[in-house]
C-alpha cells in the first residue's frame, strides 16, 4: 500500500497522533511544575527512551554506529536550539491579550517551512504541492481565528511574536531534516534515530541547565513526579521519532502540512468528548485543512 517514497504519510499521521497524546499529558503537569518544567519533560525523560530506539534500530537494521560529517553539528544545534526558542516565545504569546492573533500568525509555519526548506536545502515543491499549503494553512487560520480577534492584526507585537514563533519551529524543521540526511552510511531509519538522540541530548542539557540556574526547585519537582513525567516523555519520545523519520523521507514543509491534521484530532476530542459545537467558521477552516491536505498527499 505504501512505498517507501511515501510512508512520510502514515509517519507523520503516528507523530501528530502522539503530540496530541503527550500533549494531553503535559498539560496535567503544567500545574504542579510550571511550564518551562512541563516542557523539559519532553526531552529529560524522553531522552533515555530516544536511547533504546536507536539501540533497537541499530540491532534490528545491522547498520554501524554512524559517523556523521561536520555538517551533521550545525544542522543539529539549528534544529534543537531553534525549536527552543519558537517555544519560548510561544509561551509568552500564551500571556499575551492578543493570544489568538498571535496563534494565527503562527499557523505560518508551513509556509516559512516551505520557504526555508527550499533555500537552505534545495527542497523542492510542486505547484500542486505549494497550493496545498497554503490552502492547508489558510484553514488552520480560519478555524482558530475567533469572533473580534481581527481588530489585533493591526498590533505590532503579536505579528512580531506570532511570525517569530513559526520562523522557529520552521528552522527547527528544516535544521532537524538536514541532520538526518547527512548522517552517512546508514538507513534513513538509523539516520533518523541517531539525530533524535542528540538533538534530545542538547535539548536536554540547555533546558536542565537553565532550570538549575533560574528555577532548581523546579528540577526537585520533575524528579519527584517521576512516574507521570516518564510517559510524557516516552510519548514525546515516541512521537519526535516518528517526525524524524518522516523528515528523512520528504521535503519538511510537505510532513508540517500534514501534521495541520493534529488541528482535526484536537477539533473531534472537543466535539465529541466535551459536547462543544463548531461554529460555521471553525467547520469552513476544516474543510480547507481537509483539502489542503488531500491534495498534499495526492500530488
Amino acid at each position: 500500500m505504501f512505498s517507501i517514497a511515501t510512508l512520510w504519510i502514515p509517519f507523520t499521521l503516528t507523530a501528530a497522533l502522539g503530540q496530541v497524546a503527550r500533549n494531553a499529558m503535559q498539560r496535567q503537569l503544567t500545574g504542579p511544575l510550571g511550564t518551562w518544567g512541563a516542557t523539559n519533560i519532553r526531552f529529560l525523560f524522553g531522552f533515555p527512551f530516544s536511547i533504546l530506539f536507536f539501540v533497537v534500530v541499530l540491532a534490528v537494521s545491522g547498520d554501524h554506529l554512524p559517523v556523521p560529517t561536520a555538517a551533521f553539528w550545525p544542522w543539529l544545534l539549528l534544529g534543537a536550539l531553534t525549536q527552543i526558542i519558537g517555544t519560548g516565545m510561544m509561551l509568552v504569546a500564551m500571556n499575551d491579550r492578543s493570544f489568538v492573533v498571535t496563534t494565527a500568525y503562527l499557523k505560518t509555519e508551513a509556509i516559512q517551512t516551505a520557504i526555508f526548506g527550499f533555500v537552505f536545502l534545495g527542497d523542492h515543491l510542486t505547484l500542486l504541492k505549494v497550493v496545498a499549503i497554503l490552502i492547508a494553512t489558510a484553514g488552520v487560520v480560519i478555524a482558530a481565528l475567533r469572533p473580534g480577534a481581527e481588530k489585533g492584526f493591526t498590533d505590532l507585537k503579536p505579528t512580531l511574536i506570532g511570525l517569530g514563533a513559526a520562523a522557529s519551529f520552521a528552522l527547527s524543521a528544516v535544521g532537524f531534516r538536514g541532520a538526518v540526511i547527512v548522517v552517512p552510511g546508514v538507513s534513513f531509519v538509523t539516520a533518523a534515530s541517531y539525530t533524535l538522540v542528540f538533538g534530545l541530548f542538547v535539548q536536554t542539557l540547555v533546558l536542565t541547565v537553565y532550570l538549575l540556574v533560574r528555577a532548581p526547585d523546579v528540577l526537585k519537582k520533575i524528579l519527584s513526579l517521576w512516574k507521570p513525567s516518564m510517559l510524557a516523555g516516552f510519548m514525546g519520545a515516541f512521537a519526535s521519532q516518528f517526525w524524524f523519520l518522516s523528515f528523512a523521507l520528504t521535503a519538511a514543509a510537505n510532513v508540517r502540512t500534514l501534521a495541520l491534521i493534529e488541528v482535526l484530532f484536537a477539533q473531534g476530542v472537543a466535539y465529541y468528548s466535551f459536547k462543544q459545537p463548531l461554529s460555521a467558521r471553525e467547520l469552513s477552516g476544516i474543510v480547507l485543512i481537509v483539502i489542503g491536505v488531500a491534495l498534499l498527499v495526492a500530488a
